[in-house]
């Protein structure tokens, strides 16, 4: 019997106790040093703003440069061994940190520390992303089917936001009660906790990762990178979800830049209440994180990405013409769910279109585009509602008008728009051209030692066998299943035929292909029935 406290299995179950504990040492980690940086660094200093602002672009500068690089190691390396040595080295970082930190804050300039700070968190962040892109690759082999890795993936959100509903509220009396090395230091164990723990996971030939037969010459690194860049590229279904992302964060990022300003200017609340606003948009990611595995099984991913992404503009519009705060905070949740929801939904479609050998190099693609989108939104944002519509006020049919709720209301239009482009993208963008064979990269080159055995192994085939269309690039024309044939009773959801229409995997004939193993088995059962008559 499978324990209770299990989460899908042992393996994810240890992997994601190892996570909690770190994301929990981690919002605690930022949090402190914002504070400190705020608080007692630059106290009474008209630097401070601007100091504190360098602790995000160290960890942007991290994500930009050395994300897309990371992949390819990612995709060369054993995974579990690179979880390893990430938190080793991510531990080592802290401990150095911590370890200076017992000095004064006076004993150095000031500069000395913020440059300590930014290396530290580039650092920090410069090794996070070879770990996320190897998480993400073990994942689809400690979980498998779409149900369980979109289960997963709302596991994962909904810790990460837990974490930084406990994580600040720690941060801020360890600080101030004991110092900031005591703060530094709970992370560094956090790391340690997350080692012990990724290490525990069993090691399967499938979480090896990705190694190239003995005697085949590695390519260069500018070789493989490009690979999984074409490879990208060449996919249309995975273009198509990157670019619902980018569009998702240019709607949604002008939230997180204004809505300060909106509860108070739009909202008309007062300044401490904006705490209550994190705390609905909190309660609504955990919310719709652990429902999106449920969403996912009832409706499949596909249709659940669409329906969310149109679902979430409606409700941000709706949000925009809100001048009360309560009214606000109850529509901020439920905004939140579906937006979630998207996230949860999207995380299967990535695993199940990056074949192993690119798990790592499409997250290098995937993460710091998106990442990207969502600087130039929250910077696109403030600069409109400061300069071009800072003075923008009026009524159109009675409805009155102004700066901030016209970019969310703009955003809330955009968000709605990609939700019209993923219904009409993501069910045939892939399916109708044969799905993964598609879309993968060229053959090898002349580098190969050799024509690729066929999938049954080194003898040639003696006939030609059925091609299998990857459910990942299933059509989700309703009424209707890949290949064409219609769908009867026998595949309603539940019956055990079909199950969730985006994890069937249905074997496609070419229309001048004919049927050999029915003409085979037709021909055994007329000899037979000879054999008989004639004994």
């Amino acid at each position: 019997m499978t324990p209770r406290l299990t989460l899908i299995n042992r393996d994810y179950t240890r992997l994601w106790f190892g996570q909690a504990v770190s994301s929990v040492g981690d919002a605690v980690f930022s949090t402190t040093l914002v504070l400190w940086v705020a608080t007692v660094l630059g106290e009474g200093r008209s630097w401070a703003p601007v100091a504190v602002s360098g602790i995000l672009m160290a960890s942007s500068v991290a994500v930009l440069v050395i994300g897309p690089l990371a992949g390819v190691f990612v995709d060369r390396w054993d995974k579990r061994g690179t979880l390893l040595r990430t938190e080793v080295v991510r531990g080592a970082l802290v401990a150095v940190l911590t370890a200076v930190s017992f000095l004064p804050a006076d004993a150095l300039p000031a500069g000395v520390w913020l440059a300590l700070v930014y290396a530290t968190v580039l650092l920090l962040h410069a090794a996070g992303q070879f770990f996320s892109p190897a998480r993400f690759a073990i994942l689809a082999d400690l979980v498998t089917g779409e149900a369980d890795r979109a289960r997963a993936a709302g596991i994962g959100q909904a810790t990460g936001e837990t974490a930084w509903i406990i994580g600040p509220p720690i941060a801020a009396p360890l600080l101030f009660t004991a110092g900031l090395q005591w703060a530094l230091l709970f992370n560094g164990l956090t790391y340690a906790v997350s080692y012990v723990a990724i290490r525990s996971i069993e090691v399967r030939p499938a979480l090896a990762g990705a190694r190239k037969p003995a005697g085949q010459r590695r390519d260069g690194l500018r070789r493989e990178f490009t690979d999984g860049l074409r490879f990208f590229t060449r996919s249309r279904f995975l273009v198509a979800l990157l670019l619902l992302a980018v569009i998702g964060q240019f709607g949604v990022g002008a939230l997180s830049t204004l809505n300060v300003f909106f509860t108070t200017d739009n909202l008309h609340a007062d300044a401490h209440l904006y705490g209550y606003i994190g705390m609905a948009m909190g309660v609504g990611g955990i919310t719709g994180a652990l429902c999106g595995g449920r969403v996912v099984q009832w409706f499949g991913a596909r249709r659940t990405t669409w329906i969310s992404l149109l679902v979430s503009g409606v409700l941000l519009v709706a949000y925009s013409r809100q001048t009360g705060f309560l009214g606000g905070v109850a529509l901020l949740f439920v905004f939140t769910v579906p937006l979630t929801v998207l996230n949860t939904a999207m995380a299967p479609l990535l695993l199940a279109a990056a074949p192993p050998d690119y798990r790592g190099r499409v997250m290098a693609v995937f993460y710091p585009v998106t990442k990207l989108a969502s600087m130039l939104s929250a910077v696109l944002s403030g600069w409109l509602a400061g300069s071009v519509l800072r003075d923008v006020s009026g009524s159109f049919g009675g409805i009155r008008f102004g700066p901030l709720d016209t970019i969310l209301a703009v955003s809330g239009v955009i968000v709605l728009l990609s939700g019209v482009f993923a219904w009409a993208a993501l069910p045939g963008g892939a399916a109708a051209d044969g799905g993964a064979a598609a879309d993968a990269p060229a053959a090898p080159g002349p580098r190969d030692p050799g024509p690729a055995a066929p999938p049954g192994g080194p003898g040639p085939a003696p006939k030609p066998r059925p091609r299998l269309r990857p459910a990942t690039f299933r059509s989700l024309v309703p009424g209707r299943r890949a290949g064409g044939r219609r769908r009867g009773p026998q595949d309603a959801p539940g019956t055990g035929t079909a199950g969730n229409e985006d994890a069937d995997v249905v074997a496609h004939h070419d229309d001048a292909e004919p049927p050999a193993r029915v003409v085979r088995r037709a021909d055994d059962l007329r000899g037979s029935d000879e054999r008989g008559s004639t004994e």
